[in-house]
Order: structure tokens, then C-alpha cells, then sequence
């Protein structure tokens, strides 16, 4: 199978098309014949030089944690999928590939009204907010601080928390993302010097809890207007979380939480804004883009 992997760690340009064994599904397992991969930071980590704890990476490694396909491979013992079963799922590792074989609690059965793009953008970002989300907790009524709200993460942050019965939700997002910003139903603020004193103006009775996704000042804004740093997530600035006070927050993802999400789409309360598409070829192209941190919603690669 021709997958995008690197050999060594590095930038972007260590990314090629290589070709690999096709993978067989053992007992328990299915293979999926992946039709789109989203792109996400955690990728860019692990090409980097990352390992995640509890992953081995073996050189050369091929990247991607989502993926929607086809299956085309059934293991012993497994059932609720057969061959031609649309699925999106899950994975550490390896979705950058025409072929992928993962354990069947690692998929969903994708609707017909999800896009393939879709499909293939919502398990990691999606589950991410879900998981951020839970651990700092969203009461209806509430106010909730989403910094970075326009990209892939924040995007589905603010929508969960509405979702979830937030009254106010604000997100952090450059001037040019405000429309989108407004339209996922949050209220934009811009970043940069004076933001803690700007959330204050909107939400004089304090915030309850922030998710960032982005880092900087709008993190270090979060710690200034909530009252309690408990109810402070960061998916991004890893490195200021000792500094600031925080606690480290980690989740599992799960078939069952995935299905929720697709339930949500659905329903029409998730929408899943694709930024840009690229083919596997260009997967070095597609870290470019997502490294960049600007622009909206998600990258996809599509694997033909």
C-alpha cells in the first residue's frame, strides 16, 4: 500500500509517499480502506520527534490518528461491520495510509449525510473538546472562555458548550475569524494585549471555566477570570501548566463518545468546517498548513 510517512524525525519535508505491506485484520479487527485522514497537531508532534506515552514509533512511521474508509477486512469474532461497511474511526497512529487496520471498538458507521472530508475531520478534534469540555465542567447557565475558537478544536469546543446549556460562550479569534466565530454561536474577542480586561467588559460577573487551544495571552487571560484554575484546560501549551497552576487533563476516546458526536452532526448541532484538502502527496504540505496555526475548521488529507 503507498502511504505518507517519515523515515527520520524533522519538519514537514521529511514527510514522503513510501509503500508498505498491506496490513491484515487479526481476530477482533478490521481493515478500513481509508478514504480521508484528518490532519491534526498531535501528527506534527510525533513527526517532530513526540512519542506519546503508552506509543512505540518505529521508523519509518507512518502519522494519522482519524480516518474514514470502507472496510474490506473482517477478523474473527467481530461483528456489527462487514465488507463495504462506511465507518469513521480511530487510531495512535498509521491513518495516513490506503489501508488501516484498527480494533472494531475504534469505529462508528458513518451516516450518509457526513461528507467523507467530514468524516475523516471530526474523531480527533471532536473527541478533544469533548474531553476538555467534561473535565472542566459546563453547567447550563454558565459562561465559558474558548481561547482559539476558530480553529478545528475551539470550533467544537464552542458548539459543545452551547450544546451542553452554556449561556455565554466567548472565543478568542483574529478579527478576520469573527463572523465564523459568531456563527457557531459564541460571542469573537480578538487576542493581544488588554484581553482579560476585554472578557471582564462582556462577562462582568466572571467567567466559570476556559478550554484553550491556542496558548499565549489568551491562556494566561483564562488564569485572570476564572475564579477557580480547576476549571482551566489547555490541549496546547503544554508547557505553561506548571507555570500557571494548572492540572494536566488526558482522556481516552471511545466508540460510544465518537457515535455521540456523529448523533450531534446528524442532528444538525456539529458542524464540521473543512479549511483545506490535500492529497496523500502532500501530506508535508498539509503540516505546513496546519503548523501555520491560521485560518479555520479542519485539514484533510484524501487518500484516492
Amino acid at each position: 500500500m503507498r502511504a505518507a510517512a517519515f523515515a527520520s524525525f524533522g519538519g514537514p519535508e521529511v514527510i514522503n509517499v513510501m509503500e508498505f505491506a498491506d496490513p491484515q485484520a487479526g481476530p477482533g479487527q478490521v481493515r478500513v480502506r481509508v478514504k480521508t485522514a484528518g490532519v491534526q497537531h498531535y501528527d506534527c508532534a510525533v513527526r517532530g520527534g513526540w512519542t506519546p506515552a503508552g506509543v512505540t514509533v518505529n521508523l519509518p512511521q507512518i502519522p494519522g490518528n482519524e480516518f474514514a474508509g470502507i472496510v474490506d477486512q473482517v477478523g474473527d469474532g467481530v461483528t456489527g461491520f462487514s465488507v463495504g461497511s462506511e465507518v469513521l474511526g480511530f487510531a495512535t497512529l498509521n491513518c495516513y495510509a490506503e489501508y488501516v487496520v484498527v480494533g472494531s471498538d475504534q469505529l462508528v458507521s458513518k451516516p450518509r449525510t457526513m461528507t467523507w472530508e467530514e468524516a475523516g475531520g471530526l474523531t480527533g478534534n471532536g473527541q478533544g473538546a469533548y474531553i476538555g469540555l467534561k473535565a472542566i465542567g459546563v453547567a447550563r447557565g454558565e459562561t465559558i472562555l474558548i481561547n482559539g475558537a476558530a480553529g478545528s478544536l475551539g470550533a467544537f469546543a464552542v458548539q459543545l458548550a452551547k450544546e451542553w446549556g452554556a449561556k455565554t460562550v466567548i472565543g478568542t479569534a483574529s478579527e478576520s475569524n469573527h463572523d465564523y466565530v459568531r456563527s457557531l454561536g459564541a460571542i469573537p474577542i480578538t487576542y493581544n494585549e488588554g484581553l482579560a480586561e476585554r472578557i471582564r467588559a462582556i462577562a462582568p460577573d466572571g467567567v466559570d471555566a476556559a478550554f484553550d487551544t491556542a496558548g499565549g495571552e489568551g491562556l494566561r487571560a483564562a488564569v485572570e477570570v476564572v475564579r477557580d484554575k480547576n476549571r482551566i484546560c489547555t490541549f496546547y501549551a503544554y508547557d505553561l501548566i506548571e507555570e500557571l497552576g494548572l492540572r494536566v487533563v488526558r482522556g481516552e476516546r471511545s466508540a460510544n463518545r465518537l457515535k455521540e458526536l456523529v448523533d450531534l452532526h446528524t442532528k444538525g448541532k456539529l458542524r464540521i468546517h473543512i479549511r483545506q484538502v490535500f492529497p496523500l502527496d502532500r501530506a508535508d504540505d498539509a503540516h505546513r498548513a496546519i503548523e501555520s496555526r491560521h485560518g479555520r475548521g479542519k485539514i484533510v488529507l484524501v487518500i484516492d
